[in-house]
């Protein structure tokens, strides 16, 4: 029998060091071909789980974020000795009043901005058609005789047949355009976005007013040892400090987008600059999709209003700029520091969430991943997983 002695300089493992290995091997416990297939599977059925109940995560994710982003606001009222209730609620109720007289005051304006765009668009395909002239190549003489003749076939009348006896004739016609419905149905889907949205604002308050409790409640239920407890309210002071100087970043590089954007605007003079600014901040938000949106937007207005293109150009150029040193060297500096992860992953993690939850998707995709990776991190067995979301 071959006696096993342990030295007794040997140092014997840390409690924080035992909770790390009880909760990583509770996790996983060695990798065979029948656990990889369980864990594909269960992969596979989050994602559609997800994406089955999104009504549900997405409301619950958004109510997330804003109780990260204003419990610090919230705790300092409650320093100065304002309920927690009171201070969120008032918190709140004033964010939610801004946003609405800002959106008010710039109704008008934005209004007659909205009107403007069919026409800028109108405008630019004519611009487009007097630049090319008047001269047709054969491709095109082929298409103009090929529509000639079709037009011609159309305008013979042809023979209706007739129907076999004893066979009723049927004839099918269009239903008529009906702006009823439309209007029901963009009623309907503006109801449907402010339902969600109070439900949103309620779920933060509820979560702002808890306060610690749910951190509280998940530390005891990881498990009764003071180092898994200790590992578990680590991994939640990670998330909660990476998602608010995530939110920071975002409202810094927003503002200065917004700001930028006005200024340059407003030097080449085009019209609703203000407004143009408060529009690039809010879609600066949404990763790659917003400065899309506002760089062809700009350009068809400068069109619209200057009727050159090189001016639409111009415009569209000034705000692509803005934009892209914002987005790629900026935000991704920022960024990296703030969640120490891989921009190739981020890039990755944004499209996956983007193509599972649209719009929203692209919204909580890096918050969603800072939280994956900080849950990696303090489990062994997924610290590779960790290794390949890290910088």
């Amino acid at each position: 029998m071959t006696n096993v002695s342990v030295s007794p300089h040997q140092a014997a493992p840390s409690e924080d060091e035992r909770g790390r290995a009880v909760l990583g091997a509770d996790v996983v416990r060695g990798w065979t071909p029948n656990s990889l297939s369980l864990a594909l599977l269960a992969v596979l059925a989050v994602i559609v789980a997800l994406y089955w109940a999104r009504a549900f995560f997405i409301p619950l994710m958004f109510g997330v974020m804003i109780s990260y982003a204003l419990s610090p606001l919230v705790n300092l009222m409650q320093r100065w000795r304002i309920p927690r209730a009171i201070g969120a609620a008032v918190l709140l109720i004033g964010i939610v009043g801004g946003i609405g007289s800002l959106a008010y005051s710039l109704s008008d304006e934005t209004a007659a901005m909205i009107e403007t765009l069919p026409e800028a668009a109108q405008k630019f395909r004519q611009t487009l058609r007097v630049e090319r002239g008047t001269s047709e190549s054969a491709i095109e003489k082929v298409q103009k005789a090929t529509t000639e003749l079709e037009e011609a076939a159309s305008d013979t009348p042809t023979p209706s047949p007739t129907p076999p006896v004893g066979v009723t004739r049927v004839q099918i016609e269009k239903a008529k355009f009906n702006i009823q419905d439309y209007l029901w149905a963009g009623t309907m889907g503006a109801a449907g976005f402010a339902g969600q949205v109070i439900i949103v604002l309620f779920l933060a308050y509820f979560l702002i007013v808890s306060g610690d409790s749910f951190r509280r409640k998940l530390v005891s239920i990881n498990g009764p040892t003071f180092g898994r407890k200790k590992i578990t309210l680590q991994m939640l002071d990670k998330i909660t400090g990476q998602i608010q100087r995530y939110l920071l970043v975002q409202l810094f590089t927003s503002s200065l987008v917004g700001v930028a954007t006005w200024l340059a605007f407003l030097g080449v003079g085009l019209e609703h600059a203000a407004i143009w600014g408060i529009a690039a901040a809010i879609l600066n938000t949404i990763p790659y999709l917003g400065a899309v949106i506002v760089t062809v937007a700009t350009a068809l207005v400068a069109f619209l209003q200057f009727e050159t293109i090189g001016m639409a150009l111009l415009v569209s150029g000034i705000a692509l700029l803005i934009t892209n040193l914002e987005g790629f060297l900026l935000t991704p500096w920022l960024t990296s520091r703030a969640s120490q992860m891989n921009a190739v992953v981020i890039f990755a993690g944004v499209l996956f969430w983007g193509w599972l939850w649209g719009v929203w998707g692209l919204l909580l995709g890096i918050p969603i991943l800072m939280a994956i990776k900080a849950i990696c991190d303090h489990v062994d067995d997924l610290k590779p997983v960790g290794g390949l979301l890290e910088r």
